[in-house]
């Protein structure tokens, strides 16, 4: 048992004094962003206090990868839409509602809690958001590529609902 104990300590000190010198990391090598410094911004055409995004990597207005992070807050969802390209989320935080079709019926909506997936396929109509009475927001990572071309399933109401 003595050696066992020896061992294990002796591995503990060399692990310490290995992380002690360990080097910086190069930014441009791997870039670190923690949770605290993430800054969402209001998304353009939003009402206020319905949405924000964060934009981690590339535009989605733009050819090539993109990942934002978007946060919902209760009591708004998108109107149906579509995207040309296939989007990948994964909700971080709270539950978000999902739904598909071009009749907007929120109540219908399936609740995806923290964890989940959803995959968005490209041009067929969808929305999502958080039900009114909610007392968080959502947070969902997005990946995809761009540009994403939303088509709205009906360009005479608004984009954004309030619900």
């Amino acid at each position: 048992m003595e050696r066992r104990s020896f061992l294990l300590s002796s591995m503990m000190t060399a692990f310490a004094a290995g992380a002690a010198e360990a080097s910086p990391i190069e930014p441009r090598q791997t870039f670190v962003l923690q949770r605290n410094d993430i800054k969402f911004q209001p998304w353009t055409g939003l009402p206020p206090h319905s949405g924000e995004m964060a934009k981690l990597y590339g535009d989605f207005d733009k050819p090539g990868p993109y990942l934002v992070l978007m946060r919902w807050h209760p009591g708004w969802f998108s109107a149906p839409h579509s995207y040309a390209t296939d989007r990948i989320q994964m909700v971080l935080s709270g539950t978000w509602w999902v739904n598909s079709g071009a009749d907007f019926t929120p109540n219908m909506a399936v609740a995806v809690p923290a964890g989940g997936y959803v995959k968005r396929t490209a041009r067929t109509f969808h929305y999502d958001g958080v039900q009114a009475g909610v007392k968080e927001p959502v947070t969902v990572a997005v990946f995809g590529l761009g540009p994403v071309d939303i088509i709205l399933a009906d360009p005479k109401r608004p984009p954004w609902r309030h619900v």
